[in-house]
């Protein structure tokens, strides 16, 4: 029978199965539309996410190199200032003698001298931007020995010091930056636990990373400070610079590592350092 007598001659079941088929085919093709249209929301919402990340982050960088030049320039100069301020300071406590009312008097002299002088220090330890001078560094050895120099810190305020570190590990960093982040973080341990407590650290190689972990058994991290504790001169101290978190977070970025900083669940604050495992070795 010729083809074209044979379309007109279907019978109703030819017609009903093909409109079947063309219904599934239908089905099908928008199911897969809907499918790709969903994809296609997901990825703009994830570039989105990311771009206002990265924005967050480029104005920070660019409020940061701004307040860096003024915080260099007010620091070498206060600096300056101090010098002679110190050298005048000593050479008055050797004339004046035994008098103990003076002698006391030039005591919180010096005092205020010395808290200038490091809140000169962290200035220029903030702003200092400079290429990292890399060695490989035991982790883990320079922990103890931050540890060791606060020991009578430790034992004034009553702060038990748990650690848990591996030996395995070798960082290729900076030696005096690793120094002033691990340092850091102690201090600001043990400035929140004036009357006691826990400060445990540990270290681990975990998921490409080597993280190094100071917890302590503080007050824990109001809600509303969780974003500004790492923002420069935010402090919820009634002294100090409020540039020690800040300092830290300098340090991770130009190592490639990160910081962050939760809540532990029971009490206390958590801080976290993640290295990448490209900048570690097995110790010999």
């Amino acid at each position: 029978m010729p083809e074209t007598n044979r379309l007109f001659n279907m019978s109703p079941d030819d017609e009903s199965i093909d409109l079947r088929d063309l219904l599934q085919c239908w089905d099908k093709a928008t199911a897969r539309l809907q499918e790709t249209h969903e994809s296609l929301r997901k990825e703009v919402t994830r570039l989105t996410d990311e771009l206002e990340v990265k924005n967050r982050e480029l104005a920070r960088k660019n409020r940061l190199a701004d307040l860096g030049l003024v915080a260099s320039h007010i620091a070498h100069e206060v600096r300056n200032g101090l010098m002679p301020l110190t050298l005048y300071t000593g050479l008055l406590k050797r004339k004046i003698g035994t008098d103990p009312e003076t002698n006391r008097i030039v005591d919180k002299i010096e005092s205020g001298l010395t808290v200038l002088n490091t809140t000169v220090d962290d200035l220029l330890h903030f702003t200092a931007d400079r290429q990292p001078n890399q060695t490989y560094v035991p982790t883990s050895k320079m922990i103890l020995e931050i540890c060791e120099d606060l020991a009578p810190q430790f034992q004034a305020q009553n702060v038990q010091l748990r650690l848990d570190l591996t030996e395995q590990e070798m960082l290729l960093a900076d030696k005096d930056m690793l120094k002033r982040a691990f340092l850091n973080l102690t201090l600001n341990a043990l400035d929140v636990m004036p009357n006691g407590g826990i400060l445990t650290i540990t270290s681990q190689v975990n998921f490409g990373h080597l993280e190094v972990e100071f917890a302590d058994t503080g007050c824990g991290i109001a809600a509303g400070d969780v974003r500004r504790i790492f923002d420069p001169f935010f402090s919820t101290k009634s002294t100090g610079t409020g540039l020690g978190l800040a300092i830290v977070q300098r340090v991770m970025e130009v190592h490639q590592g990160q910081v962050s900083a939760i809540n532990c669940p029971d009490f206390g604050a958590a801080f976290m350092l993640m290295f990448p495992m490209k900048a570690a070795k097995a110790a010999a």
